[in-house]
């Protein structure tokens, strides 16, 4: 198994049905399905939304920092196994708030396992917060701007949830404001919405990564600029599928991202409902697509010198990398 970055995963998708019942009874919260069981099959989305409306309702049950510091140190436990040396956790403080959470618990207890990753788990992690962009750009500037007594606990800001009618054009002065407060922006653009989604991401937001940006091989002008400048996508092949934006795998574009020098990575999004995490991406794309080991290497190096992290830290993982690949 190689080493890796994961640069795109939601910490609210990565809650297993049985760590969800586990909270929700600890926090004496009813789960609107009878057992573990029950609610692991109601994981079929035919697209975006419907996934959302069920990944809001689970994370109902998250209550304390201890719930989050919970969520997070399981996932960390996953990724260690599969081979993730470095983790960008997305989360979704709105989300949160409007269950009458307060910011400064969401954060503290994720900001408390990110500190522990490396002990623990023996990988290394920091946090982006996430606007929701199906609300409006001005619950965006609110959470930020609430965010900013906590600024030494996230690295960056991104734009999630549902794509289709919410541009990244409306979120221009929130990224604006972030970027000269110091933070990276990424943003998800070409997964459910049009390769113009991603241009604006780059032009309006500039971003330093795409999230997902499949729908960018639509446009050869795009590609172009988004080989020129060496953007990184955080490509989640299970998520594709499994929301409909590939029927198959064998449909899916990465390998064909890899061909046109595209600087592409291979994430596992929301694994807990996508049918698992970044080292089950890898193997059903090298299944599907006939991955050579060289173009799996390569997907490894791109998400470690995509990661938001120092050039030692990078060299280190870089050599990692090198040493499981021979």
């Amino acid at each position: 198994m190689l080493p890796k970055a994961e640069l795109h995963v939601h910490i609210e998708g990565t809650f297993e049905p049985e760590l969800i019942f586990a909270i929700a009874e600890r926090n004496r919260v009813e789960v609107p399905y009878p057992s573990v069981e029950a609610l692991r099959s109601a994981y079929q989305f035919s697209d975006l939304q419907s996934f959302l409306n069920l990944y809001y309702a689970g994370m109902n049950v998250l209550k304390t920092e201890q719930d989050f510091f919970d969520l997070a140190m399981a996932y960390f436990a996953k990724a260690s196994a599969q081979g993730v040396v470095h983790s960008e956790l997305f989360f979704d403080p709105q989300a949160h708030i409007a269950r009458g959470v307060p910011f400064e618990v969401v954060i503290n207890g994720l900001d408390q396992a990110v500190r522990q990753s490396k002990q623990t788990h023996g990988l290394s992690s920091s946090l982006i917060m996430c606007f929701l962009r199906d609300l409006t750009a001005e619950s965006a500037m609110e959470v930020f701007n609430q965010s900013l007594a906590h600024g030494d606990k996230f690295v960056a800001v991104g734009l999630d949830s549902a794509e289709v009618g919410n541009p990244p054009s409306k979120f221009k002065n929130v990224f604006d404001k972030a970027r000269a407060e110091g933070f990276v922006t990424v943003a998800h653009a070409g997964e459910e919405g049009p390769p113009e989604y991603v241009w604006q991401a780059i032009d309006l937001l500039k971003v330093s990564r795409i999230d997902h940006g499949v729908r960018s091989l639509e446009d050869s002008k795009l590609v172009e600029a988004l080989k020129e400048q060496a953007i990184p996508l955080t490509v989640c092949p299970l998520s594709n599928v499994k929301l409909k934006v590939f029927s198959s795998m064998a449909e899916h574009n990465i390998k064909k991202m890899l061909d046109l020098g595209l600087n592409a990575t291979v994430n596992s999004d929301d694994p807990a409902y996508f049918g698992g995490y970044v080292e089950d991406n890898f193997t059903a794309v090298r299944q599907a697509l006939n991955l050579s080991k060289a173009e799996e290497i390569q997907l490894c190096r791109n998400s470690i010198n995509a990661a938001f992290i120092d050039a030692s830290e990078k060299a280190q993982y870089l050599s990692q990398l090198e040493k499981s690949a021979v």
